[in-house]
């Protein structure tokens, strides 16, 4: 995995992270499930670039 895509992931995260504690703090609910979904996101992202880690070092 690049080092590119870590750092997108991470900061989709931490955008993540932030717009829940934003709805949370502010009370919407719309806010706050974007956040969690952005979390999911960068989650998914992170999971897929390990996948392809690991093949790589099969295949190297």
């Amino acid at each position: 995995m690049s080092l590119e895509d870590r750092a997108k992931a991470t900061a989709k995260n931490l955008e993540g992270k932030a717009q829940e504690a934003m709805g949370e703090f502010t009370g919407d609910p719309e806010d706050k499930a974007e956040g969690k979904a952005k979390q999911a996101e960068a989650e998914l992202r992170q999971t897929v670039e390990n996948i392809k880690d690991e093949v790589k070092k099969s295949i190297d």
